[in-house]
């Protein structure tokens, strides 16, 4: 190693990093979505596993409803996390005198 070292920038005590806020919810937002597309897949597969598989269809049934379900969780969730970035987001543009208030836009 050449003896450098990283550095992160320094902030204030009890300072909350709303960029990093931001990142993060991001991020969980879109594993909200590939949840949901997942779950979805999946009871889309159990639906047809039914069809294909009468003596068993009740059991596909009741997989398919389940992964329904999460779906509609992982769904949810998403769409909680979205409006977590967005207030991360104005947040950071309030802290660094970046937001604009367009009152007719």
């Amino acid at each position: 190693m050449s003896g450098r070292r990283h550095r992160h920038k320094e902030n204030p005590v009890g300072a909350v990093d709303y960029k990093k806020k931001e990142k993060y919810h991001k991020h969980m937002e879109r594993v909200g979505k590939l949840g949901a597309i997942a779950a979805g897949a999946f009871a889309l597969h159990e639906k047809h596993e039914g069809k294909k598989d009468p003596e068993h269809a009740q059991s596909h049934k009741i997989k398919q409803e389940i992964a329904a379900t999460v779906a509609v969780g992982a769904g949810g969730y998403a769409f909680h996390e979205h409006h977590r970035k967005k207030e991360a987001k104005k947040k950071y543009q309030e802290a660094n005198g970046t937001k604009h208030h367009r009152f007719f836009h």
